[in-house]
């Protein structure tokens, strides 16, 4: 079953000028889950094209700073953001926030992050839970204590039981599929707050 490329959703992100239909995705979660606010520092993991970038820069305004790092080259489109740093970089690079010239721990970890997909579906689980544990890997040095992280998995048996696992890290843990996820995805985000550091 083929989906409609330019659905609703990426017709709004056009004319909303966002980068991507995927910043609906994020806005559902933060209006339910409250997981960003003024003045956070964030760290957007895999963040291309850009338009969660672009969400939580208008979110934490100009007395945030939205930190994203992605392995493609920095899209440029996002540097006339003011309270945005971009840096590319491998998530399998980074190891603290010195890393990406930040000096505190950041208050959000967001990652909308996927592996390249070959279309054999448990080579993509076990790559995105590859990506999935990095993330929870690095949280120590990265997230600050009741601090908060939203992140995409893709389904498996092994994604649920990584975080059954995990989820005793935040006060809350909540699994959420978006309504602008597509119909044929397996995606679905976790999302954690108050990080029991």
């Amino acid at each position: 079953m083929k989906f409609r490329v330019k659905d609703h959703y990426f017709k709004k992100a056009k004319k909303d000028n966002f980068l991507a239909r995927s910043v609906y995705k994020l806005e559902e979660i933060d209006e339910k889950y409250k997981v960003l606010s003024k003045g956070n520092l964030v760290v957007d993991l895999g963040y291309h094209p850009g338009s969660w970038v672009q969400y939580t820069s208008e979110k934490v305004s100009d007395k945030g700073l939205v930190v994203g790092i992605d392995i493609r080259p920095i899209n440029k489109q996002l540097l006339s953001l003011k309270n945005v740093s971009l840096f590319e970089k491998s998530i399998f690079d980074v190891t603290k926030p010195e890393d990406l010239d930040q000096e505190c721990l950041f208050d959000v970890v967001l990652s909308d992050m996927a592996p390249n997909t070959t279309g054999v579906r448990s080579v993509d689980q076990d790559r995105s839970l590859n990506l999935v544990e990095e993330v929870f890997h690095i949280l120590p040095v990265f997230l600050r204590p009741g601090g908060n992280m939203v992140i995409k998995v893709f389904d498996s048996h092994g994604a649920q039981v990584f975080l059954k696992e995990n989820k005793s890290l935040f006060e809350e843990f909540h699994l959420l599929k978006p309504k602008s996820t597509r119909s044929v995805s397996k995606e679905f985000f976790a999302i954690g707050k108050g990080y029991k550091a």
